[in-house]
Formats: C-alpha cells, structure tokens, sequence
C-alpha cells in the first residue's frame, strides 16, 4: 500500500468512526454530561485516568465518579470539604481506589488555585514538536502536594519511554476541533497538530500491520515511530487516525 492508498484508506474510516455514535460506546460520553469548561475537563480527565480494561466498566466507573461528585466535578474540587472527600473511600476500578480518588481531587484543586488551570499547565511547557514533555511537567505539578507514591503510578510520564495512552486520550478530547461533535476542542492554546496518538494493543497492532509502526513494544519510542508516520499523513490533525486505528481494531478486529 501507497502512503496516499493508506492516507485514503484512514481518512475512510475516520469518516467511518469519527461520528456521534462513537461516543455512546466509549468514555468520552462522561465528559459529554457537562457544559462547563472546567467540569468538561476535569470530568474528562478522571474518565481518562480510569479508561483501560472493560469498556462498559470504565464507562460504569467513570459516571460514578461523577456522581460522587455531585455532578459539580470544578465545584467539588475547589470548595470540597475533609468530610466530603470521605465519601470517595469506597471507590474502586481496578488499582485505582478510594485513596487515589481522593489525592486526585487534591492534586486537581492544586492545579487550579496554584498553576492557573489544567489548560495553562499544559500550555506553558508544550515544545514545538509534541506535548510530552509538557506531560511530564503537568505530573510533577499535580503530585506536589501530599501523597502515597503508588497514587503515581496513574499519571505515566513520557520521558520515562511510557506511551502515556490514557493521558494523551484526555489530550486529544481537550485539544482537537472536532466539527463532528466527538472531541471537545475546548483548549485554543494548543494546536493539535502537537498531539500524540493514543496508543494501545488495539492501535498499536493496527498499526504494526499497516506498516506505520516497526517497534514491538507500546511504549514512547513507540509512540514516537507512530507520531512520525502520522504527522506524514496530516500534519495539522495527525490524531484524528486514532479513530481509525481504533475502530479497526476493536470493531472490525482488523
């Protein structure tokens, strides 16, 4: 296949899987409760943070965050109470428990009141080339304030070779203009030509197979091979072909 046979056969199925159907089957639906900025990102970044195993749980998961929220997720995290965070106990999906549930809940207010926002983080230590170092950076500011160092463990950093999936899914919903109604596209200090794909066995293998990725591990040098191959295809919106990679796999088990 032809680089432009490929770029074709992508954009098909972007077409194909970049619609509002998508987001009744996937975690994006959580943030999709919201209207507000603040509550849309921040909804969008617990989805994210939970989102790997089964996708029914994840979703299942994600609402009950939410919910134990309030349904306010900005209000709750600036204005909660010790005694509301007891409430977050009980919570579990997977090795993300209560603990870590509430460390985010602080991790968040401490974003927000010392660093001016999850945008502004991101936005001021973006490079002209990716946002991953600007992950990197966001990880260190999150976890400045007290915490167990397992709760780590749920923010990847990609200068330790991690492909950071699932914070690089949050990226793409908070970045990338999507006139189709999928991502949200609610950061306008970021361009989306600087995100990264979010790679998983599902696109990671698509990929493998349509020679867009050599590397046999799904960690950052592999990220990086992908991001290349991509940006090739659509410089200005190289992550749009997640749907495609995505839906490949998971839908037609490409």
């Amino acid at each position: 296949m032809t680089q432009n046979e490929l770029k074709e056969f992508l954009e098909t199925k972007v077409q194909q899987y970049n619609t509002v159907k998508f987001i009744e089957s996937d975690p994006i639906q959580v943030p999709h409760l919201f209207s507000k900025k603040e509550d849309i990102e921040i909804a969008a970044f617990l989805s994210a943070t939970i989102a790997w195993g089964n996708r029914k749980s994840i979703i299942k998961n994600a609402k009950k965050m939410v919910e134990l929220l309030d349904y306010s997720p900005y209000d709750f995290v600036l204005n909660h109470k010790e005694s509301d965070l007891q409430r977050l106990e009980p919570f579990v999906h997977r090795t993300f428990n209560g603990v870590d549930f509430i460390t985010f809940i602080k991790g968040l207010q401490h974003i927000y009141i010392t660093h001016g926002g999850l945008e502004a983080v991101f936005a001021k230590h973006a490079t002209n080339k990716s946002l991953q170092n600007a992950i990197h950076h966001f990880k260190s500011y999150f976890f400045e304030i007290d915490h167990l160092q397992r709760t780590q463990k749920h923010i990847s950093d990609p200068l330790k070779n991690s492909a950071a999936k699932r914070i690089n899914m949050f990226l793409r919903w908070m970045v990338r203009r999507d006139k189709t109604g999928v991502d949200f596209g609610i950061w306008d200090r970021l361009s989306p030509a600087l995100l990264s794909c979010p790679l998983d066995v599902h696109s990671g293998n698509v990929a493998r197979k349509l020679g867009l990725l050599k590397r046999k591990q799904n960690d950052g040098k592999a990220l990086t091979e992908l991001d290349q191959g991509l940006r090739k295809l659509d410089a200005k919106d190289p992550v749009k072909y997640d749907f495609a990679l995505f839906g490949l796999g998971v839908f037609e088990g490409f």
